[in-house]
């Protein structure tokens, strides 16, 4: 039962050859037995998740359909708020903060059916991590618990490989949802900015922050995203654009979409295995009938430099009263990521808010003769879990950054397997709101693959 994914388990449901219940007890079940050596999970809701479960099973056997995501167990990045629930942002700051409200993003999938299994581990305030020095561990690569599972979704990324929910929540400022999907070897998708509520997200950066889902396939990513997405006029920054039935937009054809392959962005960067298997993975594309063609955008560094000097900024305003009266109550990383977004000048902040919509318009501009975009979903398998390992943001570039400062839907595949066993990701992207045509490229690549049907073998 581990092994199925949301359209799996609601054909099976709504033939009554399994039951919420069932689905819950077994997840619970696995994580109870396997999560120790992981951490994915911080808080884990077992009899909330009982109670609904219970619910919507009865709700099914009535007839009362609330949709796909009827049933269907999920969890929570640890920064979105759940009503009487810890939500820690992994934190000591927050270590013992239980919110009133929930955030959009959860009352969506709670409406929908959806059953809360638990709340998972992030990077501190989905920027200070890996930490080891914080109350909760870091959470490990279900590939491979010597690994990292990627951040800052790191616990929803692992949760999901490991098979503990078919489904979760993560957000993406800079790859959040992305990196942690290519490192686990399931499939997760950035919405468009605006796209999916982030109303009691506890904030990384105001102007790049995204929520989105993390699942088996692009199949279950369409059917999360279309229980969550929606426009919120408490969030300033929902747009007010409708949500489409994107599980419906899944032929299974991509004959004649245009694809721009950005190579440059990895072809050097990125390690031999990652070049090799996201060549191959453009080859069957391109088999299935899209019109592939080479692409050259400005330089990765550029949208990385302007992103970074938005977000550090941002990220000082966000967490100002907390570093300058208890800095040590936050992370040693968290600290020395933070604080020299102090010293960043209103000028230079500008400036970068300048260049990013310079770098937008000429991405923006490729539409004309692009349907999407593709390149690397990551430049490297996942790092080991060393507490003093170097600092990833001074490893490599950041591949995912470009489509999180422009704001456009992107989506992390799996596409092979490095030497040591760890997974490969591949990356889709597209125009403003067209997530549709994204996650249709992605489930025609996994209707002729199988890389994302791979399981790891957990101890």
């Amino acid at each position: 039962m581990s092994d199925l994914g949301i359209a799996d388990l609601g054909r099976l449901m709504r033939a009554g050859t399994v039951s919420p219940v069932e689905v819950v007890t077994a997840c619970l079940e696995r994580i109870a037995r396997l999560d120790g050596s992981l951490n994915s999970f911080i808080t884990v809701t077992a009899e909330t998740a009982l109670t609904q479960a219970r619910r919507a099973e009865a709700e099914l056997a009535r007839g009362e359909d609330r949709g796909p995501f009827h049933g269907i167990p999920y969890a929570l990045k640890d920064n979105v708020d759940t009503a009487g629930i810890l939500s820690s942002s992994h934190s000591r700051i927050f270590a013992g903060r239980i919110p009133d409200h929930s955030a959009t993003v959860a009352q969506k999938l709670e409406a929908a059916g959806g059953i809360l299994i638990g709340k998972t581990s992030t990077f501190e305030f989905a920027i200070g991590g890996p930490s080891w020095d914080l109350p909760w561990p870091p959470a490990r690569n279900p590939w491979n618990r010597d690994y990292l599972p990627g951040g800052s979704s790191s616990g929803s990324g692992a949760a999901v490989g490991a098979r503990f929910v078919p489904a979760a929540i993560g957000t993406d400022t800079g790859g959040s949802i992305r990196w942690p999907a290519a490192m686990c070897g399931i499939t997760g998708l950035k919405p468009t900015y605006g796209r999916v509520s982030r109303r009691g997200v506890h904030p990384n950066t105001f102007s790049i922050d995204h929520c989105g889902p993390m699942a088996r396939s692009a199949q279950d990513c369409a059917l999360m995203l279309g229980a969550c997405a929606g426009y919120d006029p408490r969030d300033p920054g929902s747009i007010d654009t409708p949500a489409a039935d994107y599980a419906a937009g899944l032929t299974g054809s991509i004959q004649g979409l245009r694809i721009g392959l950005v190579r440059h962005w990895y072809e050097e960067d990125a390690t031999d295995e990652v070049v090799a298997a996201v060549d191959a993975a453009v080859e069957v594309l391109s088999d299935l009938g899209a019109i592939v063609e080479t692409v050259t955008l400005d330089p990765l560094r550029d949208y990385v430099d302007a992103k970074t000097t938005i977000s550090i900024s941002e990220l000082f305003s966000v967490h100002e009263q907390d570093l300058r009266t208890r800095p040590r109550d936050f992370s040693k990383l968290l600290r020395s990521r933070v604080m020299v977004g102090g010293l960043v000048r209103a000028e230079d902040y500008v400036q970068a808010m300048r260049w990013r919509a310079e770098l937008s318009t000429r991405l923006m501009a490729q539409f004309a003769r692009f349907d999407l975009f593709v390149t690397a979903g990551w430049l490297a398998p996942a790092d080991p879990a060393d507490p003093e390992g170097v600092d990833f943001f001074k490893k490599r570039q950041l591949v995912t950054m470009p489509f999180s400062l422009t704001g456009m839907p992107a989506l992390a595949l799996p596409c092979g397997f490095s030497s040591t066993g760890l997974p490969l990701s591949l990356q889709i992207a597209g125009r403003p709101f067209d997530e549709a045509t994204v996650l249709r490229a992605g489930d025609a690549y996994q209707r002729a693959t199988s890389w994302h049907l791979a399981k790891p073998r957990l101890a």
